[in-house]
């Protein structure tokens, strides 16, 4: 194998670990400080300890991952104070390109707000009636639905920037290990009503107080 498809390859397998390392960072596999050493990476992820260093600066730009200078790294910490922080930033992203979107959204970005919500009431219902394994699920159509309110704000990098606060916010859910219930359920139903009817100041006070619920609920929990 020649030396440039040797980095290609590297490349595509330093791509797939980043995805799954933070992906395990978000849903809680890998819990806060704990010590990510690259040995120990290397064998459980199969990518070589300099694509790890690689991965692990990336994580750290986006405050998932903290790096020790010589010491290594590891998981960023959960905390109270951290996740207010998380919760504003999200608002202030979140809020701007919701006004955007409800200015600039067509019939194509209608069709991806509706096709969201529906998937991810289906999913609410179902968690409601206590089947919990679908809460994987409902974390996956939770970011689609507010990505699809957003989706026609026409910036990719508020998009993008959104998506990566968001996965930040959602890591203390799921190490809180508790679904807010039905509240939830009707926020994102008002919210839906609210966007399609272009009401942008009643959106962003659901909004507002549906971030701020999420909060004090991960914190009720006793778990952060």
């Amino acid at each position: 194998m020649s030396k440039k498809l040797e980095a290609v390859v590297e490349d595509g397998v330093g791509e797939v670990a980043f995805r799954q390392i933070r992906t395990d960072i978000v849903c809680g596999r890998l819990k806060p400080l704990e010590k990510l050493r690259l040995d120990a990476l290397k064998t459980r992820y199969g990518v070589s300890v300099s694509t790890l260093r690689e991965i692990l600066n990336r994580l750290a730009s986006e405050d998932l991952v903290v790096a020790e200078g010589q010491r290594g790294f590891e998981v960023s910490p959960a905390t109270a104070t951290n996740l207010r922080e998380i919760a504003d930033l999200r608002l202030l992203l979140e809020g701007h390109a919701l006004q955007l979107s409800l200015q600039g959204g067509d019939l194509e970005w209608e069709g991806r707000v509706v096709a969201a919500h529906h998937k991810l009431a289906v999913v609410e219902r179902q968690l409601l009636a206590g089947e919990v394994e679908r809460t994987a699920d409902w974390v996956r159509y939770d970011f689609s639905f507010h990505n699809a309110l957003i989706s026609a704000c026409g910036s990719r990098t508020l998009l993008d920037l959104h998506a990566s606060v968001f996965d930040r916010f959602m890591r203390y859910h799921m190490l809180a290990v508790s679904f807010r219930g039905k509240a939830v359920s009707e926020d994102h139903q008002a919210l839906f009503e609210l966007a399609l009817g272009r009401d942008f100041d009643g959106a962003l006070t659901k909004l507002t107080t549906h971030i701020n619920s999420g909060v004090e609920h991960v914190l009720g929990t006793g778990r952060i």
